[in-house]
C-alpha cells in the first residue's frame, strides 16, 4: 500500500505541474505500471524516479518526437493509438516485473523510434496564413502542452480600397485564403461616409451565408465601410473591412472627353512622346486659333504692301512731270 501511495507521489511530482508528449497520449495508471519494476544497474536497487526521467529525456525533450506529433486537428487519435501500440504492450511484458535501466532504454527507445516513423507518415496541415482570422484548421497539435496551437492572428483583417464609378455595380467579395468550416454565418454591415472599424458606427444590413454584397447602382451615398464578418456556431472567425469610394459619373465623363478630344489634335490619334527631361506634356494649340493668326498675319502683310505702295506713288508722278518739261510740252 506504501509502495503504491510513493509511486502516485512521484507521478504527481513529475507530470503534474505540466503535461507533455508521452502523457498526453499514455494513462497515468499505465506509465506507473510500466516504471515499477525499473531497476538501476549501478546499485541493483528498484527505482521508478529514473524511470520517470528516463522517459521524460527520451519522449518529452525529443525534438524529433516533437515534430511528429505536429499535426492538424483530426489527428489527435491516430497519435494517441500509434503510441500506445508501441507502449502498452512494454506495459504489459514489464507489469510487476523487475527489469534492468538498460533494457528500459531500449526498449523506450526504439517505441520512440517506431512512433515517429508512424507519425510522420500522417498528412501535414497547411498551417496559419496571414494576416487575419481564427484559423482552426490551421492549428497544429503541440505534444509539449497537449493542444493544439492557435495561428493567433487578429480578427479584424486590414482594410481594402475600392473605387467604383458613380451609377455602376458594385461587387463586394468575402474572400479568405484558409478553410472555413461547414456551418457559417456571414453578416454584413456598413458604416456610412466613415473609414472605420467602431462597432457602434456599423448597422447591420444583411445575413446568411452568402459570401456577396451587391450594390446594383452605385451613387455618392453609398461611400463607406462595408464589414463582412463570419461566424462559426456563435463564435466569431474572422471581420474584413472594405473602404469604397464614389468618383460622380460628371467628372468622370468631362475626363473621358477631354482625352478624346487632345487625340483628336495629334496625327492618326497618337500621343507624342514627351521630351526627355520636360516636365510638361506637349500643349498644341486649337486649329481656330491658328487660322485666326494667320488671318491676320495675311491682314497684316497686305496692309504693309499697301501703305509701301502709296507711299512711292507721288515721288513717281513728280519725276514724270520733269520728263515734260525738258521734252518742250
Amino acid at each position: 500500500m506504501c509502495s503504491s501511495a510513493l509511486c502516485l507521489v512521484c507521478v504527481s511530482l513529475l507530470f503534474g505541474t505540466s503535461l507533455s508528449c508521452f502523457q498526453c497520449f499514455v494513462e497515468v495508471s499505465d506509465g506507473l505500471r510500466l516504471c515499477w519494476g525499473h531497476v538501476l544497474s549501478e546499485h541493483d536497487i528498484r527505482n521508478i524516479d529514473s524511470c520517470f526521467k528516463t522517459l521524460d529525456r527520451i519522449f518529452n525533450k525529443n525534438e524529433r518526437v516533437i515534430e511528429a506529433a505536429r499535426v492538424g486537428g483530426g489527428y489527435y487519435e491516430q497519435l494517441k493509438e500509434l503510441l500506445n501500440a508501441e507502449i502498452l504492450p512494454i506495459v504489459e511484458e514489464f507489469d510487476e516485473k523487475l527489469n534492468q535501466d538498460t533494457v528500459y532504454e531500449e526498449r523506450l527507445q526504439t517505441a520512440a523510434d517506431n512512433f515517429i516513423a508512424a507519425a510522420s507518415k500522417l498528412p501535414r496541415v497547411s498551417g496559419c496564413i496571414p494576416p487575419c482570422g481564427f484559423q482552426s484548421e490551421g492549428a497544429v497539435f503541440n505534444c509539449i502542452t497537449c493542444r493544439f496551437d492557435s495561428c493567433e492572428f487578429p480578427l479584424d483583417c486590414p482594410f481594402k480600397e475600392m473605387n467604383v464609378t458613380e451609377n455602376s455595380r458594385s461587387r463586394i467579395w468575402c474572400e479568405v485564403p484558409f478553410d472555413l468550416p461547414d456551418d457559417i454565418e456571414v453578416i454584413w454591415s456598413v458604416a456610412e461616409e466613415e473609414k472605420t472599424r467602431q462597432v457602434d458606427q456599423f448597422k447591420e444590413v444583411t445575413s446568411g451565408v452568402d459570401m456577396l454584397y451587391s450594390i446594383p447602382s452605385t451613387s455618392l451615398q453609398h461611400r463607406g465601410t462595408y464589414r463582412c464578418e463570419i461566424y462559426s456556431g456563435e463564435n466569431s472567425i474572422v471581420r474584413l473591412y472594405y473602404y469604397l469610394t464614389v468618383t460622380p459619373q460628371v467628372v468622370e465623363g468631362h475626363t473621358e472627353l477631354q482625352e478624346i478630344f487632345d487625340l483628336s489634335l495629334l496625327p492618326e490619334g497618337r500621343l507624342l512622346p514627351e521630351p526627355a527631361g520636360s516636365p510638361h506634356s506637349l500643349l498644341l494649340p486649337s486649329p481656330l486659333l491658328l487660322t485666326a493668326c494667320l488671318t491676320a498675319l495675311l491682314l497684316l502683310l497686305f496692309l504693309s504692301l499697301g501703305s509701301l505702295y502709296w507711299l512711292t506713288k507721288p515721288e513717281q508722278t513728280h519725276h514724270a512731270e520733269h520728263g515734260d518739261e525738258d521734252l518742250g510740252f
